[in-house]
């Protein structure tokens, strides 16, 4: 089901999203689920909290309105399911017919990569070592993809790690849902951002953008046999990242082999995955409480692997799991890798040795190429420096403490100035309709005043237009009736010119 484009203007979206709007603004909240009762918020160190707004059924019917107009899709009983997008949200709506009450999910996906290489490590996302050793790893061009269960963070460790690739290196992104946002986040880099529609599936996307002379390809997301062509685009030498569903790097392949449907074919795609796909990052979530007590669920890197195959065989080489490195030795084959880029220790800043620390080690754990001889020194070193690295990251985890502290105050803040501003904007309303449909009651009574006054009036004066009239009749006819008399006893000629006067005066009376 694919999801419709919409635009909405920055002056537009506080009408859009009305009393949510303040977390469409906030850079932290990452996702906004409404389940048909409460508002649920997951912030960007995927913390989940119940909001204190709450939604009325008209707003949810007027949103769902303003979505599915925008879109031109149709939303009822028959079409249950509502997508739509912007260049930063994903909205997904579902019908009461489907789940009881209407529901749904804003997920946002900001231009912008919230990961620094001292939060990462200061959060225990992953420890300075292995993040030299990934990104290293993007340094010497080698194929990555980041696994784990949803929500563990896979793209923006992706979009992380991609800032390492050099600027004259093109990138092509294929995406169904915008959320690389490479082209943003690395401006002064060669990208070309394609997006799935209709028209277009990642298939013949990813046929494209062979043609596009591609140094690096990265697909979003791998569901299904689009990694068919992934697999064919990364053996022409395009180098790649991917992310995909799964809660172990070791089952990457059968995951790959699965999708793609290989069927009398698995053993091919299977060693293909194995020869053109280099390093698995397991992405996951884990509570962890502090010495306050407090709990909060860390995204962090929990495994990383090598996929190898050498001599016919494929293996898996460990490197990291349960958020430690593991002590394995580099093959001669991925030594040459790094070799080829000037990368003598992959678990350094810049990639190179440490004379005094002996061949291929540097800070904590075991680590050689085949063959070489370990440092007599080295675990005094590691001891010293890994106590140094856990009491660097009890004063970062203390402080990032401090820091979500006194944001979830300010956000509280924020919510409570929120609610007093719409409890205010609404009395103002209030008070503004009462005062209206006072004046608007008042205005009508002093219209029916006026009136009736007027109908009064006239009344009035017709009835003195009337008496008036009456009274001048009946003195008109008083005088005629005297000079009748007057005419009676004066003679017959004076009787006839009564008769005339009589006349004169029947007419004056009609």
């Amino acid at each position: 089901m694919g999801s419709g484009n919409i635009k909405i203007r920055p002056e537009e979206q506080e009408a859009y999203f009305g009393l949510l709007y303040p977390y469409i603004q906030d850079q932290e909240i990452t996702d906004i689920d409404y389940n048909g009762k409460a508002v649920w918020l997951t912030d960007c160190t995927n913390v989940r909290r119940m909001s204190d707004v709450r939604l009325d059924t008209g707003f949810v019917d007027q949103f769902t309105k303003r979505i599915s107009n925008a879109v031109s899709k149709p939303f009822h009983k028959m079409s249950p399911v509502l997508e739509a997008e912007t260049e930063t949200l994903r909205i997904t709506i579902v019908h009461e017919s489907v789940c009881g009450r209407r529901c749904f999910c804003i997920r946002k996906s900001l231009p912008l990569v919230r990961l620094t290489e001292e939060s990462a490590v200061s959060t225990g996302y992953v420890t300075r070592r292995m993040l030299y050793f990934l990104r290293n790893c993007v340094r010497a061009r080698m194929n990555l993809v980041f696994a784990g269960n949803p929500g563990v963070g896979k793209t923006e460790c992706a979009k992380f790690f991609s800032r390492y690739i050099p600027a004259k290196d093109r990138v092509i992104t294929i995406e169904d849902n915008p959320e690389w946002h490479y082209g943003k986040v690395n401006p002064d880099k060669d990208c070309i951002e394609m997006k799935i529609n209709p028209s277009m599936d990642y298939t013949q996307a990813i046929k494209t953008c062979l043609r596009l002379n591609p140094t690096w390809m990265f697909l979003s997301e791998a569901r299904s046999l689009e990694v068919r062509y992934l697999l064919e685009g990364l053996s022409t030498g395009v180098r790649g990242m991917t992310t995909l569903h799964t809660d172990d790097v070791r089952n990457i392949p059968d995951r790959i082999v699965n999708m793609a449907g290989a069927g009398s074919e698995s053993e091919r795609i299977r060693n293909d995955t194995y020869s053109f796909l280099d390093v698995g990052i397991l992405l996951k979530r884990k509570e962890v409480r502090d010495a306050s007590g407090f709990v909060c669920v860390r995204r962090m890197i929990d495994q990383v692997c090598f996929f190898l195959r050498e001599k016919g065989e494929n293996q898996i080489l460990m490197v990291a799991d349960k958020g430690e490195e593991l002590d394995f030795h580099l093959t001669e084959g991925l030594r040459q890798r790094f070799l080829e880029y000037g990368i003598s220790d992959p678990f350094s800043e810049d990639g190179k040795d440490r004379p005094d620390y002996g061949a291929g080690s540097y800070y904590g754990k075991r680590y050689d190429f085949e063959g070489s001889e370990a440092d007599p020194y080295r675990r005094l070193r590691s001891e010293l420096e890994n106590a140094e690295a856990e009491r660097k990251d009890f004063v970062g985890n203390e402080l990032e403490r401090a820091v979500k502290e006194r944001e979830l105050l300010e956000r509280a803040e924020a919510e409570r100035l929120a609610r007093e501003k719409a409890e205010f904007e609404r009395a103002e309303e209030e008070r503004i309709a009462r005062e209206q449909a006072e004046a608007e009651r008042a205005e009508a009574e002093r219209i029916a005043r006026e009136k009736a006054e007027a109908e009064r009036a006239e009344r009035e004066r017709l009835e003195r237009e009337r008496v008036e009239k009456e009274a001048q009749i009946q003195l008109y006819l008083t005088e005629v009736s005297r000079e009748l008399g007057m005419a009676a006893e004066g003679g017959t000629c004076h009787g006839r010119r009564s008769y005339q006067h009589t006349g004169s005066g029947s007419d004056a009376i009609r």
